[in-house]
């Protein structure tokens, strides 16, 4: 049994499995959970980037599979709803073929260049994104989809920017990192 007033990794996975809120309550609750924690965050990360366990990949991974096995992405698609992927070359020609379209005609319908120079959606939430929160080019979808939130990759402690950015737009990746403090503090703590 989850308790509102308990304070650990697993609230808002508690708040899922337990049916206490609908989605929609949690992602209102997500952007100010997520800035509470920043500062702990951003310093957990530091020390991380320092020091990082020589299993901290398998850590990652097992924290990632241990969290998608209790979310459904298509309860959520907030990442969709609410952020653009950066597109690169590779997934726009690979869409555009998709489209049977010409590179240049998909990007002039559907993409802007950003202030740092990379192609990403002209308007989100995504313009592929279905009522139903399917994505209508998921097996063409960019790399920068298929691998959000970014939790299961390799050298995670490398993209701690882009997973400070993530925790405050996706319920998952913010379970994973309380999971990964918890986890990792409980293994200084013991010696290990």
């Amino acid at each position: 049994m989850c308790f509102k007033a308990h304070i650990s990794s697993l609230v808002i996975s508690c708040l899922l499995l337990d049916g206490l809120y609908k989605m929609e309550e949690i992602l209102k609750q997500l952007p100010k959970k997520a800035g509470e924690k920043y500062a702990e965050n951003k310093k957990f990360f530091k020390n991380l980037k320092k020091k990082s366990p020589k299993n901290l990949d398998y850590i990652m991974q097992e924290l990632h599979e241990a969290e998608f096995e209790r979310t459904d992405c298509l309860e959520c698609a907030n990442c969709c709803k609410t952020t653009g992927p950066l597109f690169t070359n590779a997934d726009i020609e690979r869409i555009a073929k998709h489209f049977r379209q010409k590179p240049q005609a998909f990007i002039e319908q559907h993409l802007r260049i950003d202030e740092d120079n990379d192609y990403v959606l002209q308007q989100v939430p995504c313009t592929f994104l279905g009522a139903d929160n399917y994505c209508s080019i998921y097996d063409v979808r960019p790399k920068a989809c298929r691998e959000f939130p970014h939790t299961d990759r390799k050298k995670f402690q490398q993209i701690s920017h882009l997973t400070l950015k993530n925790v405050a737009v996706c319920p998952a990746a913010y379970n994973i990192v309380e999971a990964m403090k918890e986890r990792m503090g409980d293994g200084r703590r013991n010696g290990r």
